[in-house]
This record gives C-alpha cells, sequence and structure tokens, in this order.
C-alpha cells in the first residue's frame, strides 16, 4: 500500500540546517512519517499532483521545538506556590504537595495536560523528569506527542520507589515496556547530585553505558546548591560528578547557572549538553546560565521551560526571545545569541542532547516529519524583512497554527486532533479543587 504524501506550501522554510538558511516559496514533502524533500513549490506540485496539499501561504514552517527539560505533569500545580526562593519553593510548598496527591492518575492527568500545551505551542518532543514515566509516557504516545521519559531516582521513598534499588529498577522496566515504540525513548534522571547517593551516580553512569541512554540531572542550579557541596564535600558538583564518571556526552546537565571558566571549557571538552531553563532561573533567581560564553567555548546549549509550577507555562517560543535578550544583556554584547543560534538551541541541538539528532531538529530528506507552521501574516509580525529573526523577536505561540508529528497533523487551523481540550480544561478543574481543598473533589 503506497505512503500518504503531503505537501506542505510555506512563504517561508527554515530548516536550521544549514545553518540560518531561509528558502523562499518552497515546500516539505512528506511520505508517511518522513521528510522525503525540501523543493520549490512549483516543483513540488509537478511532482506530487496527487498528493494531499497543504497551503500556508504566510507563514514559516520550522523544525518542531525540542523542549530538552520539562516536569510535565506539574502543570496540575501551576500557580501553587509563587514568589518564594528555589529552597522554599521545594521544601515548603513543592515536595510536600508531591507526597499527598502525586499518583499514578495525578501524572497520567498532568501529563495530558502538558502534551496539549506543548503541541499548542509548536514543541513536538519533550524530555521529562517525574514520577511515573510509565504513565508520563503512555500520556504522550496518545498524544501524539514525542517524549523522553527520565527513569527518576531520588533520596527518598516516594510513590513511584521506596530505594534506590527500586527507583532502578523501575526505570529499567519502563526502559524495556517502551524499548521499540516510535515515540517514546528513555533517559536515567537522577534529580541531582545533593539529593542521590554517590553510589547510586556510579551504577547510573554504568547503567546509561549498557542501555545507550542520557542522563538527565540539575547541575549548579543555584549558589546554595554550589556553597553547600563545598562544605559537605570539598568539592564543587560538577567536580564531584567528574570523579564519578558523568561528566561526558550522555549527561545533560541542567541550569548551570554557576560556572567558572575553567568548568565551561570542562564542559565543552568533554561533550555535556547544557540545557538552560532562562524564564524559570529568573523566576526563582536562580542565577544565569553564561550562554555566550558556553556557546564560544563550543558547548552543546539547549532550551527547556522546566515545569510549569516555576515557569509558569511551557512556552518554547517565549524561552527563545528571553533567551536571546538575557544572553546579550549577561555577556554586555548586543552580538551574543544571533537568532539563527537560539533557534537551533531549541530544535537541533535540544535533538543532539537527547541522542535524536539523527532523527529530528531540522527539516531535512531522511528525517522525521515533525513540522511546525507559524504564522507570521500577523500584525505584530509586518512587516517581514528577516522571518528567521521575526519569528525569535517577535512570535508568539499563539501564531502557531498547525503541527506535525510524524507526520501526523496533531494541531490542525490552532485545534488539537489528539486531544479533547474541554475535557482537559474540567481535568485540571477537578484537581485544583482537591489540592485546594487538602485533598477533596468536587
Amino acid at each position: 500500500m503506497p505512503e500518504n504524501v503531503q505537501v506542505l506550501h510555506a512563504r517561508w522554510i527554515i530548516p536550521v540546517e544549514p545553518a540560518g538558511a531561509v528558502l523562499d516559496d518552497h515546500a516539505v514533502v512528506i511520505a508517511g512519517t518522513r521528510i522525503t524533500a525540501l523543493l520549490p513549490g512549483a516543483k513540488a506540485r509537478h511532482e506530487h499532483p496527487d498528493a494531499d496539499h497543504v497551503e500556508l501561504p504566510q507563514h514559516a514552517l520550522i523544525p518542531g521545538l525540542v523542549n530538552a527539560h520539562t516536569h510535565a505533569a506539574m502543570s496540575l500545580f501551576r500557580g501553587l506556590a509563587d514568589d518564594v526562593p528555589l529552597e522554599r519553593w521545594l521544601e515548603d510548598h513543592v515536595w510536600p504537595a508531591e507526597r499527598r496527591f502525586v499518583d499514578r492518575e495525578f501524572v497520567r492527568e498532568g501529563t495530558r495536560l502538558a502534551a496539549a500545551e506543548f503541541l499548542r505551542g509548536g514543541t513536538t518532543c519533550f524530555n521529562d523528569m517525574y514520577f511515573f514515566p510509565d504513565e508520563a509516557a503512555a500520556a504522550a504516545a496518545a498524544a501524539g506527542i514525542r517524549a523522553v521519559v527520565g527513569m527518576l531516582v531520588i533520596g527518598f521513598p516516594s510513590a513511584w520507589a521506596a530505594t534506590p534499588q527500586e527507583y532502578l529498577a523501575n526505570g529499567q522496566r519502563v526502559h524495556d515496556a517502551f524499548r521499540d515504540h516510535p515515540l517514546i525513548r528513555t533517559a536515567f534522571a537522577p534529580h541531582s547530585a545533593y539529593a542521590v547517593e554517590e553510589s547510586t551516580l556510579t551504577r547510573i553512569a554504568m547503567l546509561a553505558e549498557e542501555l545507550d541512554v542520557p542522563i538527565q540531572m540539575h547541575v549548579h542550579e543555584t549558589a546554595a546548591e554550589v556553597a553547600e557541596s563545598l562544605a559537605r564535600h570539598g568539592l564543587r558538583p560538577l567536580a564531584r560528578l567528574q570523579r564519578l564518571g558523568l561528566v561526558n556526552e550522555r549527561l545533560l546537565a541542567v541550569h548551570m547557572t554557576q560556572l567558572d571558566d575553567g568548568e565551561i571549557e570542562l564542559v565543552a571538552r568533554a561533550g555535556v549538553s547544557v540545557v538552560h531553563c532562562p524564564e524559570s532561573n529568573m523566576k526563582l533567581a536562580a542565577g544565569f546560565c553564561p550562554v555566550a560564553k558556553l556557546a564560544t567555548a563550543g558547548a552543546n546549549i539547549a532550551l527547556g521551560t522546566d515545569g510549569a509550577a516555576s515557569n509558569n507555562d511551557l512556552d518554547m517560543l517565549a524561552e527563545l526571545r528571553t533567551t536571546a535578550l538575557l544572553a546579550k544583556a549577561v555577556a554586555g554584547d548586543p552580538c551574543a545569541a544571533p537568532a539563527a543560534d537560539v533557534l537551533r538551541m531549541a530544535t537541533l541541538n535540544g535533538a543532539k542532547a537527547l541522542r535524536l539528532e539523527h532523527e529530528i531538529g531540522s527539516l531535512e530528506p531522511g528525517k522525521q516529519a515533525d513540522v511546525v507552521a507559524v504564522d507570521l501574516g500577523d500584525v505584530r509580525s509586518q512587516p517581514v524583512y528577516t522571518p528567521l529573526a521575526q519569528l525569535v523577536y517577535t512570535g508568539h505561540r499563539d501564531q502557531i497554527t498547525d503541527v506535525w508529528v510524524a507526520g501526523r497533523r496533531v494541531v490542525e487551523n490552532r485545534r488539537l486532533t489528539s486531544l479533547d481540550e474541554a475535557e482537559l480544561v474540567k481535568s485540571a478543574q477537578r484537581w485544583r479543587a482537591r489540592i485546594q481543598g487538602g485533598g477533596r473533589s468536587d
């Protein structure tokens, strides 16, 4: 049976690779789940007369955005604790709420809510770190979004696991269950160097090699974390991780707001991917990731939103603009983090961090058809001199009209095709009533 062929005609195509390229009046040809060609629009019509032709005359097509760090189910904690420092946010609000409310249903419904927000905002792949990753994976797969789910390890008992050994065993069962799934991958997810024992971190380094998966963890998130590590161990967290064998190309070091020049060189030399979460870091006053210095050193920089409980949204287009502006301010250089580089952070660099760069992250023949259409005909984007820069500096997620994941149109004319938005709103409201009421539901 022949594969379904779709031809997406757009005013511009921004493929990300080659870097900075913008194709005028071109089309993306999709057969089944993969991109087969990028062609001038007229040529695509001639070569594929019987295909399903989608007209996007004032749009830019970009690769699906890769959100390289999330806690998706925490969407149900959005707004639960605002305007407090990170330590109080975690210890006085988030961790107590998690102990009381997080179960399989919470993760399933919270991930579905996040998936809807991701897709409406052009995110086609997210990297998650949370309890019950099997539920998150199942919810993502049903929604038609790509996900890397974290095999979580944290140094206290939870509803998901009681001991480090049980965390690892449960995680590996999730890895085995989704090993061959077309949309789901796994990564080890030790919470942080301060919340996981060294013996467990060493075990994770070995298992990651055996299973050939990445490792994501919070690293150098705050000055307090670094000071505590020096006081307890005589080493900064990154140095401890290096001693334990975790500082290599598998590591996604999330946040990294506290780096000296030697650490920047180490990260770049070792092939570590830094996941920058600018809006969450600013909201919690955690510090500023030295993006310009990392880029100059050659480090792979990806972008994430963090969870909706600390951001408070999952809007990757907003993170693009914030990343570009914040990097310039921190570096004191208006040339830092140019638009093309920032878009690459949110697409191909994120894919590379997740070891998926051969499948997603750019619009190239042979890659998975994860495509986002952004309407630049809106009054807020006019006039358009440079579409790539316009996307980064004026783009809003409500300008995203259509999204494809593996060739499936999951957003069509701003409407989700794989999820019921009205039902998700009702579910979120039920959880709000339960959490606000101390456990009672409507």
